[in-house]
């Protein structure tokens, strides 16, 4: 009983159940249940999900005040959960709000009317525009970018035209995301789609994504250092192909390609011309100093020891 060795049990009695391969019913009842958690619940903040509502480039959906506090800086995740534990929910996902598009929901109108005479305590109903069904588990509801407003997926192919159905706004068959998406086909199209947003330098609101215009400044920046490190005679030789001065019939100097301004010319070939008459200067001086070292004034004394030998004794010194 107390580990006493006086009793040993047996695996019969251990193991009451064997493991069993999960039907395809026991398959569909756990997605369903997944999904039922996913359209009621956010899965930062585990609240009520509730407009606004957000979705990243996944179709998960998000309560907008759970991703503004991930996203502040000092911040430490949402109540109740870590910045770890958010991040490994968003997946690097959303790093700021142009990884999310606010989804405009309709509600069914008989909640609206409920919510205004402060009677209900359900969850809100999302509908299609449409079509007037309910969105939610079991069916394939879909959003556009950027506008937001959400749909049945058979209501957006059956329709003829590129515009929202709501707001008149144009889109395109590859910004149709599908909300939750379940078939593996679904979640693979959806990660191509962005990864060819990410090649273009956009997010997947269809924004510029941060960061790629500081890049180009910095490219910018390393090549003026680059050329500041360059030597003295490389600089004027690359300024000197830039500048070709051709003489205009006031006789100013312009340049032919580059600087079109006179006065940008000349002040350029001025600092040129010191720059290499220091250069000049600097050379000279390096070969007057290292001359003055071995000069040929200079006699070696033969005479003497190691003690004597650098200096001369006055003849009418005394020995």
């Amino acid at each position: 009983m107390g580990n006493d060795g006086g009793s040993i049990p047996k695996r019969r009695e251990l193991v009451k159940e064997a493991a069993r391969i999960p039907t395809t019913a026991d398959i569909k009842e756990s997605e369903q249940e997944q999904q039922e958690y996913y359209w009621t619940t956010c899965p930062l903040s585990h609240q009520p999900l509730g407009l606004p509502v957000v979705s990243d480039s996944a179709g998960k959906l998000y309560n907008k005040d759970a991703v503004l506090e991930f996203l502040l800086p000092a911040g430490d995740g949402t109540p109740g959960m870590s910045k770890s534990d958010n991040e490994e929910v968003l997946q690097d996902r959303v790093r700021s709000l142009k990884d999310v598009v606010e989804v405009k929901f309709h509600v069914e109108k008989d909640y609206e009317d409920e919510r205004l005479s402060r009677s209900s305590l359900r969850n809100p109903v999302w509908v299609c525009p449409v079509t007037n069904k309910t969105l939610g588990p079991g069916t394939k509801a879909v959003y556009l970018v950027p506008c937001g407003h959400s749909f049945l997926e058979s209501a957006v192919k059956e329709i003829p035209g590129q515009n929202c159905l709501v707001c008149n706004e144009p889109f395109s068959t590859e910004n149709i995301i599908n909300i939750l998406p379940v078939a593996s086909a679904d979640k693979e199209w959806l990660a191509t789609r962005m990864q060819g947003l990410q090649e273009q330098g956009l997010t997947h609101s269809l924004k510029k994504a941060t960061g790629v215009g500081k890049k180009r400044k910095k490219n910018v920046g390393s090549a003026s250092v680059e050329y500041l490190a360059t030597p003295i005679q490389t600089k004027q030789a690359c300024i000197s192909d830039l500048l070709v001065p051709a003489h205009t019939k006031s006789g100013n100097v312009t340049a032919q390609s580059g600087i079109k301004n006179a006065a940008t010319a000349l002040l350029t070939a001025k600092v040129l011309a010191e720059e290499e008459d220091k250069a000049k200067r600097r050379k000279l001086g390096s070969n007057n100093n290292l001359k003055s070292l071995f000069s040929s004034n200079q006699t070696r004394q033969k005479d003497g020891d190691f003690m004597t030998r650098g200096f001369s004794i006055p003849a009418g010194a005394k020995r």
